[in-house]
């Protein structure tokens, strides 16, 4: 009876998780952006105005959004950016610690973008962009 319920738990977890979707979100005054231009902007060959944030590593939303729009996995994700480090070429963005921390750096600079599961989009953020 435990085997069952543990993985009816999973289950619902594994839904629970299908149904999220992620979401580059802006400043409550940004204009909606292009695919292009996000995946410009997060790999550091965008417009240099646009502040980026991402997410911390681990963070599975973090992996969503890189597959979805740079097509990148965690790991080619971290090459690209050792590789951009080590020839003077770029830096990575800064990272935040979750959907709060980044609503909070993307709500307070009307520049700079980020991506959040959409389940924690409020009032003080705008969705500019459904990958």
């Amino acid at each position: 009876m435990n085997k069952l319920l543990t993985i009816l738990a999973l289950s619902l977890t594994a839904v629970t998780s299908a149904n999220a979707a992620v979401v580059v979100i802006g400043n409550p005054a940004a204009a909606d952006i292009s695919i292009n231009d996000v995946k410009k902007a997060f790999l550091g060959k965008g417009d240099s105005s646009v502040v980026v944030y991402e997410l911390e590593e681990g963070n599975p939303v973090r992996s969503e959004f890189h597959q979805a729009v740079t097509g990148k996995s965690d790991a080619q994700l971290k090459a690209f950016w050792s590789k951009q480090v080590f020839t003077g070429k770029g830096t990575p963005p800064p990272a935040v610690s979750g959907a709060g921390a980044m609503k909070s750096a993307i709500a307070s600079n009307p520049n700079a973008i980020g991506y959040i599961d959409e389940a924690d989009v409020d009032a003080t953020v705008k969705v500019i962009l459904k990958p």
